[in-house]
């Protein structure tokens, strides 16, 4: 069964057998979860034909073929997003309703793979689904984190991580390929021999390995015949069980490869607060870079004789900095296994590796200390030591004994390694992923780089899929597009640009707005099963979905919450359209001050939603464990987008985009990719406010910005800072707050309110009225809208990736011909 032949008799069938051969069952006496597994492997049988005849045809051609490298994929759920590539949707539905069975309810049933923290690895997963639309080469190439992300509950209004067991009833989409198992080796110490020839061959012993093993699933092009590959690493002991040492009494030791396997691939980025999640965290990078190197080298060396010819069939692309190890690794297998001299290895390797930055914050910027770096990685660590000291020379020969300008470049320096700045020096291309981001590396960040390397830098603005979160995620509206512009804006998004000839229409503005309302009732159903708050759909959907880190600032959306209360505590009978103020984020586990905004926001909400003196006209939800799936909704039924980061921190954003793309009008910063967003939709049809970047970087510099003259002379301000240390929202503890009440007025190690949260305030309070008076004016709201959506076209994935594919990769576009099976 194929995507050609599939009909619903045939897959009807499959759906039985697959209940009875996997649980002995038939389908009346299946759970809900048989029978989504059993959904799930009918599905990935009309895959699997077209899976083997995709790299059949790629070998056939021996097609160049770009490897993502990424610690990330938040691929959220599979099923849905396969049917609808497949264009299967209808009849799987069509089978499912026959059978009694909601396919929604099915869907339910299947947990999101989380296997990201937020952008970086969503973008990574827009990335493969267009790679596989667009009919070019790919693999996406991370880690099969057993519990991936951190399931998030809020108790107590606070967050609590919790174990993600998304394969508690493993993955029926995945493949386990153990002939592709590389050893990964760690710890030790390297000898050098000198061989007759006179020539050098180092000898890493005394090691501790694990085996990688790559398990494989299937990314799905819309509407063609091309399934490519996301190979995720798994660790598996050498020797699972040292017998010997068990029969002496010594379990720790018996079963010591196994736990080292084990921990490497248990959870997603571990808390690096401390030296042991240090460790951990450059073990699970070097793990599966090292796997995915040596793999693609043994493949490469199937079909070429000659290594020479490896960035010609081959690009590695370094996603952030994370996988940079992926420098030193290929110049290890190309000297050490290939026996390339390094002037040899180093143009090869210089020749294959990008690299993208997506951020200019430090801990995407990541340094390694020497100590830990060295004792782990011994062979890498002289690599990297040896790409230093050549990069320092050429430095003196360009610039002379600039020593400060040296300190400042140099990839080693101050008892730390550069991770960032051996992505550079070692990769062919290095780019931004929105205009203003890439031009802030080039006159900021990155100033020293580029006027070395001018012609490396270069800008990718980010995207999103519109299959995922248009065509799956909203349905309804998905439908209404089609009906009026045709189906063409689902493998060109640029095609929704048509519908501006219906933004002034009277009856097509109801009708986008009759959807919007109808995705509104959704999320409001959901907010009351999840919550228990009832939230009414048509008041304004004011949300804020995204990582939580301080420059996104939702601490400054929170206080904005608190201030509108205080205006309406003193006016209750104040003219204004109800708000609800929906909030969605995970903090990471060892990020105290993000936590603390998190059960700020709940003590807030708590006090609001009970306070029956306002009557209702504002509401305030924060939903637990935000991921893709819940996204999906989310998006579809907001109003407004918040995009309100700091100008010049954010570097690019993409829920900007996917709220653009469903309707929603951003209310944001000029920062990211918000600056490209209104440049298409127009400024009219947005709500911006704040500091530019320009500004932001000045009064950095300047270091002049005291907060407390603020503070001082605004009452709003006064008021709500004040609210966080005088128990107003924790009676019991009122200095729970103080943490956040001196990042805004005291610093405390770093600058006071560093991302200018009270410096923007009044101008945020500004925009927040205009919402309100747009708002009443319906038709024009409509068109405001519908002129998002309809200029959504530039930030497709696709777009994206045609651009990374013909000017960074060179690759060429492989069709799949079925017909031949």
């Amino acid at each position: 069964m194929n995507r050609l032949n599939v009909n619903k008799t045939v897959f009807k069938e499959a759906i039985f057998e697959n209940i009875k051969n996997q649980f002995r069952k038939t389908i009346d006496q299946a759970s809900n979860q048989e029978i989504f597994q059993a959904v799930a492997y009918a599905v990935r049988d009309i895959i699997i034909d077209q899976w083997i005849e995709t790299h059949k045809t790629y070998e056939q051609v021996d097609a160049k073929t770009v490897y993502y490298l990424s610690m990330e994929f938040l691929m959220g759920r599979a099923l849905g997003n396969n049917m609808i590539n497949l264009c299967v949707n209808e009849i799987v539905k069509e089978v499912l309703d026959e059978l009694g069975v909601d396919l929604n309810v099915i869907e339910d049933e299947e947990p999101d793979a989380g296997l990201g923290n937020g952008g970086l690895g969503r973008l990574a997963a827009c990335f493969l689904d267009s790679l596989a639309t667009l009919e070019y080469p790919a693999y996406g190439c991370g880690i099969r984190y057993r519990y991936g992300i951190f399931e998030q509950r809020i108790i107590d209004g606070y967050q609590v991580e919790k174990p993600d067991e998304w394969l508690k009833n493993g993955n029926p989409f995945e493949v386990r390929r153990p002939e592709y198992a590389v050893e990964v080796k760690f710890g030790g110490n390297v000898r050098v021999e000198r061989r007759d020839d006179g020539t050098e061959h180092y000898i890493h012993e005394n090691y501790q390995s694990v085996n990688a093993i790559p398990y494989d699933l299937p990314i799905v092009g819309y509407n063609n015949n091309t399934v490519n590959t996301l190979r995720l690493w798994d660790a598996e002991a050498i020797q699972s069980f040292d017998l010997e040492s068990f029969d002496r009494g010594d379990y720790h030791k018996a079963v010591e490869q196994q736990n080292l396997a084990k921990s490497i691939v248990e959870v997603l980025y571990p808390n690096d607060n401390h030296y042991q999640g240090k460790e951990l965290r450059l073990k699970q990078q070097y793990f599966f870079i090292s796997g995915t190197i040596q793999q693609v080298i043994r493949k490469f060396k199937q079909k070429h004789n000659d290594i020479r010819e490896l960035p010609d069939k081959v690009t590695f692309h370094i996603n952030d900095t994370h996988p940079s190890l992926a420098i030193p690794e290929l110049m290890r297998v190309l000297m050490d296994d290939e026996g390339l001299a390094w002037g040899e290895a180093w143009a090869i390797c210089s020749r294959t590796c990008a690299y993208t930055n997506h951020t200019i914050m430090s801990e995407a910027l990541e340094k390694w200390p020497i100590e830990l770096f060295s004792r782990l990685l011994p062979r890498i660590y002289q690599i990297v030591e040896e790409i230093n000291r050549r990069f320092v020379v050429s430095l003196v020969d360009k610039y002379g004994q600039d020593n400060e300008r040296i300190r400042r470049m140099a990839i080693i320096a101050n008892g730390q390694i550069r991770m960032a700045w051996m992505a550079i020096v070692g990769s062919f291309s290095v780019n931004g992923v929105a205009r203003l981001h890439t031009e802030i590396l080039k006159n900021e960040e990155l100033k020293e780089f580029y006027e070395l390397y001018p012609n490396k830098f270069n800008n990718k603005t980010n995207g999103i899929t519109q299959r995922r979160f248009l065509l799956h995620g909203n349905p309804k509206l998905a439908e209404w597009i089609t009906r009026k512009i045709g189906d063409e804006w689902t493998t060109d998004l640029t095609h929704l640009k048509h519908l501006e000839a219906f933004v002034d229409d009277e009856k097509a503005q109801k009708e986008f707005m009759h959807i919007k309302y109808e995705n509104k009732v959704r999320l409001a159903e959901y907010v009351k099963k999840h919550n228990g708050i009832e939230i009414d759909p048509r008041s304004i959907f004011d949300i804020q979905v995204k990582r939580l880190h301080e420059y996104k600032r939702q601490l400054m959306d929170i206080l904005h919450v608190m201030h509108l209360y205080n205006e309406l505590r003193e006016n209750p009978d104040r003219n204004m359209i109800p708000r609800t103020f929906v909030f969605g984020a995970k903090a990471a586990p060892g990020y105290e001050r993000a936590k603390l905004i998190i059960k700020l926001i709940n003590n807030v909400a708590n006090v609001i939603n009970h306070d029956i003196n306002i009557h209702n006209k504002i509401k305030v939800v924060f939903i637990e464990n935000y991921r893709v799936s819940n996204a999906e909704i989310i998006f579809a039924a907001a109003d407004v987008s918040e995009q309100i980061s700091t100008a010049s921190k954010e570097a690019s954003g993409t829920g900007n985009m996917k709220f653009m793309l469903n309707g929603a009008v951003t209310l944001g910063t000029m920062d990211g990719a918000n600056i490209e967003i209104v440049e298409e939709a127009g400024k009219e049809n947005a709500f911006i406010f704040g500091m530019t970047s320009d500004e932001v970087i000045q009064l950095q510099h300047e270091r002049t910005y005291d907060p407390w003259d603020l503070y001082n002379t605004n009452q709003a301000i006064r008021k709500v800072v004040t609210q966080l240390i005088n128990g107003f929202y924790a009676p019991e503890n009122p200095d729970l707050f103080r943490m956040i009440y001196d990042s805004l007025l005291n610093g405390g190690g770093e600058p006071a309110d560093q991302y200018f949260i009270l410096k923007d305030f009044e101008a945020y309070i500004e925009a927040q009225k205009s919402v309100d008076i747009a708002y009443r004016n319906q038709g024009k709201w409509a068109k405001m809208v519908m002129m998002n959506t309809a200029n959504a076209g530039k930030f497709s994935s696709d777009r994206t990736i045609e651009e990374y594919a013909t000017e960074i990769w060179h690759l060429k576009k492989t069709s799949v011909d079925l017909t031949k099976i």
